[in-house]
């Protein structure tokens, strides 16, 4: 089973007080014990994702600055980060980078990056694995101007995304397009930033082979003995999700992302208890929730977005799910 453990870095402490937000506070609001910066050999903090949002969430309320998110993702110092971090910059090149946080990224936090490639451009997500509802705006911000800052960092270049898309409704437009360069695109299924798909060429000038060395090993250890916790139904999950992109993902297709037959992929999931069907109607309900709730998205574009044929489906099924239609549903939660 996945572990819902994600740890509130040092470096996230020392950024706040940095860039002038009051940490106690914050942690108060949230309602997380704050840690003792004095003490430097206490364990990590570690809290559930719904705690570590609430955490991002008091961020936000607290600075009342809609670019906290955007600075602390692009101004950790090169000291502050970790050893997932530390790996990507200074690999050989900018996809090289963004494959070993999606390898590696799911050793401190269930959370996942991955890359789509579609011809000329390059779409860079990140899922938070265990996430009951929408990432904060600040979060998905901070994700975002971080992975923008590691490729400039280690390219040496001024890269410019080709758009950033966000699930949110339209807000503060020329404060993102100030710091990304490009289009911003609001009311989007998920968040996305795409790259031109040539910038993961980009030979990374902090790359460095000996450190790569000495820190991969211990990182593909790590690796093994995740995977020998988690449950096939998780893997599958986590495929499903990767898949929705306006198309029903069918069990041919999962087998075949999974290098095994569609036969097999139905038997073990009946050891674990789990049918393809629920596994699909759980990522649904769960993607669907998030796009209603943080969204202007109507009830036929999420429709498509999760693969239904057509939007009476959707509300049939997202009915038999919340025990109400989409649309109240929404209505419900914008008053909460």
């Amino acid at each position: 089973m996945k572990t819902d453990g994600v740890p509130i870095s040092p470096a996230l402490i020392a950024r706040l007080s940095t860039l002038g937000v009051d940490a106690a506070r914050t942690f108060r609001a949230a309602g997380i014990a704050s840690p003792s910066p004095a003490n430097a050999h206490q364990p990590r903090l570690r809290v559930t994702t719904q705690k570590y949002f609430a955490l991002w969430e008091a961020i936000a309320q607290v600075s009342g600055d809609p670019a906290i998110g955007l600075r602390i993702g692009a101004e950790t110092a090169h000291g502050q980060l970790d050893i997932m971090s530390l790996a990507a910059l200074h690999s050989a090149n900018f996809r090289d980078a963004l494959a070993k946080l999606g390898r590696y990224k799911r050793l401190s936090c269930p959370e996942e990056v991955n890359v789509d490639i579609n011809g000329a451009e390059a779409s860079v997500t990140f899922r938070w694995l265990l996430a009951d509802g929408a990432i904060p705006d600040l979060l998905a911000d901070a994700m975002f101007a971080s992975a923008l800052a590691l490729a400039r960092r280690g390219s040496g270049v001024a890269v410019k995304p080709r758009r950033v898309e966000l699930t949110r409704r339209a807000s503060n437009r020329a404060m993102f397009k100030r710091h990304y360069g490009c289009e911003i695109v609001f009311d989007a299924p998920q968040d996305v930033i795409v790259f031109d798909t040539a910038t993961l060429a980009l030979p990374f000038v902090t790359h460095n082979a000996d450190l790569l060395d000495a820190v991969l090993p211990q990182l593909d250890a790590g690796i093994a003995e995740l995977s020998r916790t988690q449950t096939f139904s998780d893997q599958v999950e986590e495929v499903i999700a990767r898949s929705m992109r306006g198309q029903r993902p069918s069990v041919d297709a999962l087998a075949r992302e999974m290098g095994i037959s569609s036969r097999t992929l139905q038997r073990k999931l009946a050891v674990d208890g789990m049918t393809y069907q629920q596994l699909l109607d759980r990522v649904r309900n769960r993607i669907a929730r998030r796009l209603l709730a943080s969204t202007n998205l109507g009830p036929g574009e999420i429709a498509w977005f999760l693969g239904f044929e057509e939007v009476n489906s959707f509300s049939r099924a997202f009915n038999q799910w919340e025990g109400v239609t989409p649309q109240r549903w929404r209505g419900q939660a914008s008053v909460v």
